[in-house]
């Protein structure tokens, strides 16, 4: 249906500007690079805002973890991107039951991921107080 001349214009002219827009593909890239950046920034500072008494440095190590892009993580659902008190706590309560608890053990040794989060509370909530 498309006469053939028309298709080796078309083509001619892709292939012209295809430096541009490679150029603007990676500007575009750069740029949503620099605004997830200060995303992960802003969520870690909602974490040391909330949490004083956190260890220095792990509020960057929250952030990049519950951050992280296609995981289905805290820092990626809707509502944490107003940096909401609940998904500040949901991101610190969840770096703490996987790396201060025995949770992941628990899960190991066959137990639900309700029945661990459970066992673990108290002990998060205790790290969380100090």
């Amino acid at each position: 249906m498309v006469e053939q001349a028309a298709l080796e214009n078309a083509e001619i002219e892709c292939a012209n500007d295809e430096e541009s827009r490679a150029q603007a593909r990676k500007k575009a890239a750069e740029r949503r690079a620099k605004l997830n950046q200060k995303y992960v920034n802003d969520f870690a500072e909602k974490v040391r805002e909330m949490y004083p008494n956190c260890p220095e440095g792990r509020e960057d190590e929250i952030a990049d973890h519950a951050c992280e892009k296609n995981t289905g993580r805290v820092g990626r659902a809707a509502f944490s991107k107003e940096l909401s008190d609940a998904a500040i706590d949901m991101a610190v309560k969840a770096h703490i039951r996987h790396k201060e608890t025995n949770y992941d053990y628990l899960l190991m040794e066959g137990y639900s991921k309700e029945m661990a989060r459970e066992m673990v509370t108290d002990e998060i909530n205790r790290i969380i107080s100090i």
